[in-house]
């Protein structure tokens, strides 16, 4: 608990990546190691990695126009690119646009080669909501997907599409080294293109070509992963290792302070509604406007109370703190695991696991010696409110078995042993999942190049990725519990036979599919 107050502070403004609050975050988990005396395993004698990452941004003046059409398009305006995420965006000069609806329906009327060098538009699911592809979709390989949000391309989101965005560089992006250039059109850049309004077009329904001059630059912006290691007791077994990691940073803050308790209370309504699960699609825009929060009722319980700080207590604090956790009572420990421990604290996970992504390619020890990865982003929360058939003992696990039945096996006894057994949930591990979390959190990248990995987390909740994501609101018995729980998993691996790797391995350089 302590710990975690420490590291989701106010001060640590939100630890996003390549932030001072960031690297605040940092020196206070490089101050544990060294108290601790753990082996620095970063660059040169030092806890720390650097990641060459770039902010990348568009040119600001571009121009773009519209085949045959006499008016160009207005920057910002008709059409504004979004920032700019992890891979490297597919050029979008000269391609012809399609529509293609909803994700659904684009995915049953497109195919991959269809869209290929080819802009899709896609329905927004929400104001200015991306939304997400489906694993192996064939809408991954178009030259870019453009949001049609129903109206107007807001002003108050010029900043936004205007920042550059974190990546690494050109080149060295990893396994997916191109992306769809994502932008929103305007209703008047559609009827330009498609000769008619939006709600008038139909799946597959072929538009005009887009000319546009749109580029990108990149300027330094490094980040740094921790990475420290316990020596294992064993001489024969000291040269392989458990990896254990989680996420460093978060999504820092923004300029427009709210209501904390008012929006907590909101978000724990809509969450509650939409069924406390995830997976399950947002709100629509009248089931919100039905939510009213008695602001009077909570201004008698405490003074308001402005908030501008998503704090990341839960995403990923509880990760980052368990790791020290678990670090400081290994290395306390009078008869050490057999196998050495190394511990990873990734940056850039909240960017596109960019520092999961350059450690992978850049392992302090081979990669044929790390023998498991254990992953934890998320395990402060879980109750019945948060997350459908949550509870005092439950956590999800995502990947145990989709590379070695043995370390599934060993996660799967090891919650059974305890007096109150550990309630493990398997659903989102299940094929096809629409979460694809199997894809999402930093222990992919080690999966990637054959490193069998287990994903905990205690799920989704109402105050994911808001101001509202406080360590006073961490569920501390359970954390601990868990805590405790990955900390045996890490002895039991470290003490007992190699996990076998009797699965078939993943393309390291294609596309992570659920």
């Amino acid at each position: 608990m302590t710990r975690l107050y420490i590291f989701a502070d106010d001060s640590m403004q939100g630890r996003e990546t390549g932030t001072e609050g960031n690297r605040r975050g940092l020196r206070y988990i490089e101050r544990e190691l060294k108290r601790l005396r753990l082996t620095p395993m970063g660059d040169n004698g030092t806890y720390l990695q650097e990641v060459p990452l770039v902010r990348r941004g568009w040119n600001s003046d571009f121009i773009a126009n519209v085949e045959g059409s006499a008016v160009p398009l207005s920057p910002w305006t008709d059409i504004a690119p979004l920032p700019i995420r992890g891979a490297t965006p597919r050029d979008i000069n000269g391609a012809v646009v399609i529509y293609g609806g909803t994700v659904e329906e684009a995915t049953k009327a497109l195919t991959a080669e269809q869209l290929s060098g080819k802009i899709v538009v896609l329905k927004s699911p929400g104001a200015l909501r991306v939304p997400r592809l489906p694993s192996g979709s064939p809408l991954t390989g178009a030259a870019g997907i453009a949001l049609d949000i129903g109206g107007p391309v807001p002003a108050q989101f010029a900043a936004f599409f205007r920042t550059p965005g974190v990546a690494l560089p050109s080149g060295q992006q990893g396994p997916v080294p191109m992306a769809p250039t994502t932008m929103v059109l305007s209703p008047a850049a559609l009827k330009a293109i498609f000769g008619a309004e939006s709600s008038a077009l139909t799946p597959g329904q072929v538009g005009k070509t887009l000319t546009t001059n749109l580029a990108f630059s990149e300027t330094p912006a490094p980040a740094y992963n921790v990475v420290a290691m316990i020596p294992g007791s064993d001489p024969a077994l000291r040269g392989q290792f458990v990896a254990i990691g989680a996420h460093n940073d978060h999504v820092g803050f923004n300029g427009n302070p709210v209501d904390h308790d008012s929006l907590r209370t909101f978000n724990r309504v809509a969450w509650t509604m939409a069924g406390a699960y995830a997976g399950l699609p947002p709100l629509n825009a009248q089931q919100r406007a039905s939510i009213r929060v008695d602001v009077d009722s909570l201004r008698r319980i405490s003074p308001a109370r402005k908030d501008s700080i998503s704090n990341g207590a839960d995403d990923d604090g509880s990760g980052s703190m368990a790791v020290l956790e678990i670090a400081e009572n290994i290395s306390l420990s009078r008869v050490k695991p057999k196998r050495s421990t190394l511990f990873v604290w990734h940056t850039g996970e909240e960017k596109g696991l960019l520092g999961a992504a350059w450690i992978s390619n850049h392992l302090p020890v081979s990669v044929d010696s790390i023998v498991a990865q254990i992953n934890i982003d998320m395990i402060g929360r879980g109750d019945s409110v948060d997350v459908k058939g949550g509870g005092p003992t439950y956590v999800g696990v995502v990947g145990a078995r989709r590379l070695s039945t043995m370390l599934g096996n060993s996660v799967d006894s090891l919650a059974t042993s305890y007096r109150t057994p550990i309630a493990l949930d398997h659903h989102l591990d299940a094929d096809g999942h629409p979460e694809n979390i199997y894809c999402r959190s930093d222990h992919y990248h080690y999966a990637r190049v054959g490193i069998p990995v287990a994903f905990f987390f205690t799920g989704l909740h109402g105050d994911y990725h808001q101001v509202t994501d406080e360590p006073q609101y961490i569920d501390y018995p359970h954390y601990s519990l868990l805590t405790n729980f990955i900390r045996d998993l890490i002895v039991t691996v470290g003490n007992g036979l190699r996990p076998v790797v009797d699965k078939p391995k993943l393309d390291p350089n294609g596309q992570c599919r659920q």
